[in-house]
Parts: structure tokens; sequence; C-alpha cells
């Protein structure tokens, strides 16, 4: 969200880094809630060490997308939780100059994925839709880094790479709410050998203060540094991910991971009490569902009923449920849902017509 009439985030990657030129801030904190505030810039991550990157990436001269791509990769490293490179992601970045514009990177089915794959006797698996190797995506967030750094980035590749390559062969400090995380999911790996080899201190949890060291993440990380997307989608990489799942019952196939493309999307764009909104278009529903609440509360006097309030979060849950409802009805994958109603659903008319069904006491 930025002010017309300064400058504020540059770059963001959802649910994983934002970096703000708004605010270099000389100290970084972990589980502080004390507002930090700086002169020239400012990285945040779920991940201290992570963050820590970004601001180096800054501090020798990187812009915007080079911190938040170096900080995502560093993400791969110290937050397993969710923060890798087998997964996918968005990423929004608005440059000093030019258009703002957005990067798809999220998974993509494999090629034989089925309408019922995830069916057993005729009824819906859970197990197996959410816990098994043919739930497996194809990924997306290498690619995706990648194409943002190309058109956007100002220091090199291996540059961006080669921080999280050193953590993960060098290893880190387990904090508190990392070894609550891994011993929290230990029990649910048990059917995946390679992942308590890996996460887990010969079986047992790891305990604050050891070292996490993962040196098959390590080359990974150095293939990718060295060779690009090349060194993820096609070589040693893939042949690895594609022998798994073909030996699990996975789908994916090196042919998957050789054709995964990220996207490059106009972002959806809105106005909020003199702001301006710039967010991820569909396949996110996170741009239009944000849009579309603030144009609901823009028609109350927040300041009035008060932050925090009991009234304000009534407003604030009201104007959610509608905006959920909407996603659930009208949204998805505009490669497959041609007719979304998006320029209605972010329309300030429609959001007072969805004021007239709330009761705002």
């Amino acid at each position: 969200m930025t002010n017309r009439k300064r400058r504020g985030f540059a770059c963001g990657i959802v649910g994983a880094v934002a970096v703000a030129w708004v605010a270099l801030a000389p100290t970084l904190l972990v589980g502080s809630t004390r507002p930090i505030r700086a002169r020239q810039a400012m990285v945040v991550s779920q991940d201290a060490l992570a963050s820590r990157v970004g601001d180096q990436v800054l501090r020798d001269g990187g812009n915007a997308v080079d911190a938040a791509v170096a900080t995502a990769f560093a993400l791969a490293v110290t937050y397993p939780t969710a923060g890798n490179i087998g997964g996918g992601g968005f990423l929004v970045y608005r440059p000093a100059v030019g258009d703002a514009v957005a990067y798809d990177f999220r998974e993509t089915a494999p090629a034989s994925a089925t309408p019922t794959m995830f069916m057993r006797g005729g009824e819906y698996d859970r197990r197996v839709h959410h816990n098994s190797h043919l739930a497996v995506g194809v990924p997306g967030t290498v690619a995706g880094l990648h194409q943002a750094w190309s058109e956007h980035g100002s220091l090199s590749w291996e540059r961006l790479v080669e921080p999280a390559m050193t953590l993960a062969r060098e290893g880190f400090v387990v904090r508190d709410s990392l070894a609550r995380s891994l011993a929290a999911v230990l029990p649910r790996m048990a059917d995946y050998p390679a992942s308590v080899a890996q996460f887990s201190n010969q079986g047992q949890p790891y305990r604050v203060g050891e070292t996490l060291r993962q040196p098959d993440l390590a080359r990974t990380l150095s293939r990718i540094a060295l060779q690009g997307p090349a060194g993820f989608y096609t070589g040693e990489t893939a042949e690895l991910l594609a022998a798994e799942m073909a030996a699990n019952g996975g789908i994916m196939t090196q042919a998957d991971l050789a054709a995964y493309r990220a996207v490059r999307r106009a972002p959806m764009t809105g106005t909020y009490r003199g702001y301006d909104i710039i967010s991820m278009p569909p396949v996110s529903s996170g741009g239009p569902a944000l849009i579309q609440m603030l144009n609901v509360l823009e028609g109350y006097d927040l300041a009035a009923s008060g932050s925090g309030s009991a009234a304000t979060t009534h407003l604030i849950i009201e104007a959610m449920r509608r905006a959920f409802a909407d996603r659930a009805q009208n949204l998805g994958d505009p490669a497959f849902n041609a007719n979304m109603p998006i320029d209605r659903l972010i329309s300030k008319d429609y959001a007072a017509e969805l004021r007239l069904t709330i009761d705002a006491d």
C-alpha cells in the first residue's frame, strides 16, 4: 500500500518477504513488539537470519528485488516450515520509475493430473490430497525468483543465492519457534525417512541452541547458483525429484519440471483513503479480496470507532466475510475461468451495496 505522495513498499513476496524503502534498520529484533524505524530501507520476513541476509544485500548496493530474492532463498534454509524452493509464491514489485509488476510462480499440476486422483473408493481422501507424493505440484519458486531478478535485479545471481548456500552448509542455531515447529511435525514425518533424517537430531526433535545443517540442500542451492533455473528444473536436481516421485506414487516427471514457466501479470490495483493499493491479481485471490474489504471499510469512520474496539473488529469481520464469500463463488485461475467479475468485485459501487447488508451495531 503506497501513499501517492511518497514511496512505500517496493517489493513483496506474498507471505514471506517485504522490502520497504520507508524505513535500513540498525538492529534486527526477534519476538519484539516494539516498532522499529530506520531512514532508508527495511527488510521484513518470518526469520531474522533471513532478514539479515536481505539487509546486507541492500547495504551492498542491491535493490529491493535483489534483497527479496536473497531473503527468500535464505528462508528456504532457516524457515523450513513454509519458506522453501519446493513450493511457489507471488511477488509484487513497484520500481521507482515505471509500472508495477506482479509475478505468479505458484505450483502447477503435473501434466498427468486428473480431477479424480484424490478419490479413493468413490470418496475424497484427505490424506492422499494433503500428505502423499501424489499431492506434490510442480514447484515455481526458483523460476519466479529468477525471472524477477533477470528483469529487475542489479547484483549477480550467485551473490543472491550464496548466503542461503552458506547457511545450509554451515548450519544455524535453532531458535524456539523452529524447535517447536519441528517437534510438532516430526510424528507426521514418520512415513518419510529422508525428512526424519534431515529435520530431526537422530530421530529426536532439535532443541533450542543446537545447530541444523542441510548439506543436500546446500548442494542443490549450489547448482541453482551456478546454473540458474536449469540447475533445478533440469539435470541432477530434476532427476532426483522425478525419481522420488516415481518410487512413491507421485506423478510429477522431469518433463513437468522442464516445462514450468512463471507468469508475469499486471497487478490488481485500488485505492483506500488516499493510498494506492497494488496487489496480486488472480490466480491469487488476495488482491481482489483485499481491495474489496478495504472498499467496504472505507465507508466507515474507523478512527472514531477506535483501533481494536469491538465496533471496529465487527466491521472488519463483516467485510472479510463478504469478501471471502465472493472469493469462493467467483475467483479462480484465469486460465480456466475467463469470465470472473473482477471489475465489479473491486468497485466502490459494489462495496456500497455490501455495506447495506451490514448491521454496524
